[in-house]
């Protein structure tokens, strides 16, 4: 069996170049007195339907920022930059900004947050329908919770070389929840109603003493639906199998809600377990862009893997775009650790084992002496994330090593440290410190936030940083080509928009019994529903 340096030795200059990485970061909109924003998607945003980097998530009130595919993190950074550029000077017409955490606060009654709009088109329509099908399912609080979704590819993967990186990235998701978790509190108004073992920090604040995400845990993404799916990620046909039982079984709960109310109106896509693939809340997705009206199973199995989608990243409080070149840099040597590691399959026992660390790295994650399940045997969880990240030490120096060959460096005059030389060994040295000194670690720094913020209010934190980070913002250079650049995507997301509707024939009922047959995810079946 090779060894981890041997198998880095047989990545070629090409396939390092080759690496590309997107960021998609769903944000709350608010009011300027931190309540949420109830107003409409803003039309000067464009069509939240085909607009390629502004849409919306579950909510009207949550949108979703998505960079073009980037060569280097700068540049997705840069962009990521320049959209909240854009985002910000629309909504202070409004007074209204981005909420920086990923647990909300200070949420209306559950029916009054609007759902996502998308027009009257089929496909439009169909969104719609499958939010408010999430409203009934799991509550419309639950899905207000917002993360960064980190997608990355590199050429010369198949499909194969792509579930190899997904299992292990699975088995050690529990550093990256404890090194960038940022949601170790909540409103206290968000928990009411709910089972939980938070303690209270002040009569509006519950919080976690040791947690680094709650939004990864329990009082996260979670249902007695989704626990049942046990998804496996030995191979694609594993995990399409998986998968399609979930989206073709019925579950009697969602029969009970019915496909349409009383009145004719929709309640969901369907009564199957999940509604649509994106319904399963996974920590990690393979993915491939999929063809107008196509599944994501059906491309999966036509076209294999293209690239992974990385899912459990909160949103970095103290950043303000939601993350930082340094992250995306340690995610890079991180998902090469994945990749060029031994992976074995994975097995039911294996799965409920990262299930159960998974809970408790986002509960207890800087708990001293905590420990995980390794192979049906007790770890500490300080043991384990050092071993990985002394072993991901030779990934960041060839990196480094690639970016000097390549030139893409400053020159030697003007390089004011050796982190803008090696930006790959600095991520991993702040990692390893970080790792170190836990009460370093971003869910740390915000309960230190919260204990000296005038209340001691998670609220009142999310509120003077969301303030900071759209003053930073506004603050920025913007010039004249970067407003006309956004004011042509909102123009042309309209009028595509217009023209899918335009185009539209078939009734809905009967695009929405095709778009949801189980020949749409098959491979030899191609949909036609649009």
């Amino acid at each position: 069996m090779s060894t981890l340096t041997e198998r880095l030795a047989t990545l070629s200059g090409t396939q390092l170049a080759g690496i590309r990485r997107g960021v998609e970061k769903e944000s709350l909109r608010t009011r300027a007195d931190g309540q949420l924003a109830l107003t409409p998607h803003p039309a000067a945003l464009g069509s939240a339907l085909t607009h390629p980097h502004i849409t919306t998530d579950f909510s009207e009130s949550q949108l979703e920022l998505i960079t073009g595919v980037h060569g280097d993190a700068q540049s997705c950074l840069d962009q990521l930059t320049r959209i909240h550029q854009f985002v910000y000077r629309t909504m202070k017409e409004k007074d209204e900004r981005l909420w920086v955490s990923s647990m909300p606060c200070a949420l209306p009654a559950d029916e009054a947050i609007p759902l996502g709009r998308y027009g009257s088109s089929n496909i439009g329509r169909s969104k719609s329908v499958y939010r408010m099908g999430l409203s009934h399912r799991y509550g419309r609080r639950m899905q207000t919770i917002s993360g960064i979704h980190y997608n990355w590819s590199m050429p010369g993967l198949d499909t194969a070389a792509y579930f190899g990186l997904l299992r292990n990235l699975q088995r050690h998701a529990f550093l990256l929840l404890v090194l960038f978790g940022a949601s170790p509190a909540v409103c206290a108004s968000f928990v009411r109603g709910l089972s939980h073992e938070l303690l209270q920090f002040n009569e509006s604040t519950m919080y976690a003493p040791y947690g680094t995400s709650l939004r990864m845990g329990r009082l996260g993404y979670q249902s007695e639906a989704q626990s049942s799916v046990r998804v496996s990620y030995n191979d694609l046909e594993s995990y399409v199998a998986s998968l399609q039982d979930a989206l073709t079984r019925p579950w009697p709960a969602y029969e009970a809600i019915g496909i349409r109310n009383a009145s004719g109106a929709y309640n969901q896509l369907s009564t199957s377990l999940l509604q649509i693939e994106n319904e399963f809340y996974s920590l990690v997705r393979p993915k491939r862009v999929i063809l107008p009206g196509e599944r994501q199973l059906h491309a999966l199995r036509a076209r294999g893997v293209e690239y992974v989608e990385i899912r459990l990243m909160d949103l970095d409080p103290f950043e303000p775009v939601g993350i930082s070149t340094q992250t995306m840099h340690l995610l890079d040597v991180f998902l090469l650790h994945c990749l060029l590691t031994d992976s074995p399959p994975d097995t039911p026992e294996e799965i409920a084992e990262i299930g159960h660390n998974r809970h408790l790295s986002a509960a207890r994650g800087r708990e001293p002496g905590l420990r995980l399940l390794r192979a049906g045997r007790e770890v500490t969880l300080a043991q384990w994330g050092e071993e990985i990240l002394a072993e991901c030490e030779p990934i960041a120096a060839m990196l480094d090593a690639h970016l000097e060959r390549l030139g893409s460096q400053p020159s030697p005059s003007n390089r004011s440290s050796r982190a803008h030389t090696q930006p790959h060994a600095q991520a991993l040295r702040a990692a390893r410190a970080a790792w170190a000194a836990p009460e370093t670690l971003p869910s740390a720094r915000v309960l230190r936030a919260l204990a000296d913020m005038p209340g001691h209010s998670f609220f009142n934190f999310g509120r003077a940083q969301s303030d900071a980070a759209m003053q930073h913002l506004l603050a920025l250079p913007w010039s004249p080509e970067h407003q006309a650049f956004f004011e042509r995507a909102t123009s042309d997301s309209i009028a595509e928009q217009a023209r899918a509707e335009a185009a539209d024939t078939m009734p809905f009922e009967a695009f929405r019994q095709i778009y949801v047959s189980p020949e749409c995810l098959h491979v030899q079946t191609a949909c036609t529903a649009v």
